[in-house]
């Protein structure tokens, strides 16, 4: 797999609601706090999104999509001075999938799906994100309408296999999404997602995920993609946040702490197979990284204990830099 299809499958994305949500006249609805990512898409019509802790606005307008990140409350309304009605009231009859209406709707519809990520190490992607993500790129346009169309068709006219339908329409959203925000990214951020984009970077990262156990040194890197082996340590610092060693020790130890959680793998077989021959190593490097000893982390997934597994892994380990982005 491609390094952000690795990493989509260790944090698990669920989608266990895709909605619709119609509206007419004039409309504002209050929305608590959530966990997870919202991924929705403006089918028609227009309204403004704004969010708890963001100075502005958002205009939003037919063929737009956009992602909600932070799990903060947030308004939807075709007037921000509209007085609002809680979502709750408005998006019950909506709760296991179908359409929410307000105001008889009519003339804005709205469809998508939010997203539980359970993996433990959600702010892999959560933390590299800003709050709101909206995309208006015009060059996958087409294909971005097709999943909108078929949603709306999928959550209008419910038929036998609509919910596995909408599921899977929506995992196509939130890839889509996020490749449509890649391609949108400020040049100058850092963090492994926007490194994606770089060609020679992504090409070292894809290299990295694709044989995480390999002694990969800084010069077999630096010759893959045609760079000198200084031009390439810099530019990777430069655009991960992190050397190039650092990510693929990192990298392996998120996939390590993936198989003590989930798998009745023996340390000293974990170990072996992301590179290490020893088990003293295995351990050391995992500590520095995860807080915790295989041993520990392992026996706190075994035992059922996640909350405690990520007290013993805390997020910020693998975070990095002023805008917690991933190391």
């Amino acid at each position: 797999m491609d390094p952000l299809s690795d990493i989509l499958a260790l944090l698990k994305p669920h989608s266990y609601v895709s909605a619709g949500f119609e509206a007419g006249g004039d409309w504002s609805v209050q929305f608590p706090s959530y966990e997870g990512i919202k991924c929705n898409a403006l089918i028609s019509g227009q309204c403004w999104l704004a969010m708890e802790g963001v100075s502005d606005p958002v205009h939003l307008q037919t063929g737009d999509c956009f992602l909600l990140t932070k799990g903060r409350p947030f308004q939807l309304a075709s007037d921000l001075s509209v007085p609002s009605i809680d979502a709750n009231t408005v998006f019950e009859p909506a709760r296991r999938g179908g359409i929410a209406k307000c105001n008889g709707g009519g003339d804005f519809f709205l469809a998508g799906s939010r997203f539980t990520l359970v993996g433990d190490h959600t702010d892999i992607l959560l933390g590299i994100l800003p709050p709101i993500i909206h995309i208006r790129n015009e060059a996958d346009q087409a294909f971005l309408r097709w999943i909108l169309k078929r949603m709306r068709q999928e959550v209008r006219d419910a038929q036998p296999g609509s919910s596995l339908v909408a599921e899977h329409l929506a995992h196509l959203m939130l890839v889509q999404a996020l490749r449509l925000y890649l391609s949108e990214a400020v040049e100058g951020r850092v963090g492994w997602l926007f490194a994606l984009a770089d060609k020679q970077m992504g090409k070292a990262i894809d290299l990295i995920h694709a044989d995480p156990a390999r002694r990969w040194t800084l010069q077999e890197l630096a010759q893959n993609i045609g760079m000198s082996r200084t031009a390439f340590a810099l530019r990777f610092k430069e655009t991960v946040g992190l050397t190039p060693m650092n990510y693929l020790t990192r990298w392996r130890m998120l996939l390590a702490s993936e198989r003590l959680a989930t798998s009745r793998d023996k340390i000293p077989t974990i170990a072996s197979a992301l590179g290490y021959e020893s088990e003293s190593a295995f351990g050391t490097a995992f500590k520095r990284v995860m807080g915790c000893s295989p041993r520990q982390y392992s026996r706190h997934g075994k035992d059922g204990t996640t909350d405690q597994r990520r007290r013993s892994s805390p997020n910020n380990l693998l975070l990095h830099g002023r805008d917690h982005f991933i190391n």
